[in-house]
């Protein structure tokens, strides 16, 4: 008789601890899938037209941090530039980053040479590579929605079918 009282506190203890487990486990779960803001950020472009996020709004944008010396970020420049071609009727809309140790002589060469479709701006001191959380490596896209808020962080070179996928998936969304 005297392990029952015992036994019936450890069982209601481990009711009381799984219940919490339960609730802190929800609670992160939901944290975890919910998107972050996107860092307000301003920027100038190769064209000399200075701009900001603020006109994101409403588009599904692809941040894509990049420099001319990574052979995964050349690469992936002709997927971006289909990618841009397929959806930017539909309100998308992609800016390549150039990371603040990279010559603007060959960010220009670059975009020019490839006739980059899409905005490029070069990241001089490094500010929107810091907002976006320390950008430090390239290639790293992110994928914003039409609220503004990052749908998708993608780290290395991208894959276009999942980046297609995605893209499409947001701009379906209302």
């Amino acid at each position: 008789m005297r392990n029952r009282p015992s036994t019936l506190r450890s069982v209601v203890t481990l009711l009381a601890v799984a219940t919490i487990c339960i609730c802190v486990g929800l609670a992160l779960r939901k944290t975890l899938l919910a998107r972050s803001p996107s860092p307000r950020i301003e920027y100038t472009l190769l064209d000399g037209t200075h701009t900001s996020s603020d006109h994101w709004r409403g588009k599904v944008v692809l941040v894509n941090f990049w420099s001319t010396d990574c052979q995964s970020c050349v690469h992936e420049m002709t997927q971006l530039i289909a990618t841009d071609r397929e959806f930017v009727s539909r309100g998308f809309e992609t800016l390549a980053v150039s990371m603040s140790y990279d010559p603007p002589s060959y960010v220009t060469r670059f975009a020019t040479s490839r006739q980059l479709p899409f905005g490029v701006t070069i990241d001089r001191d490094g500010v929107i590579a810091k907002r976006f959380g320390d950008v430090e490596f390239t290639p790293v896209s992110f994928l914003i929605d039409r609220h503004g808020d990052i749908f998708k962080r993608f780290v290395g070179e991208l894959d276009r079918e999942e980046l297609q996928k995605s893209v499409d998936k947001l701009l379906s969304e209302s």
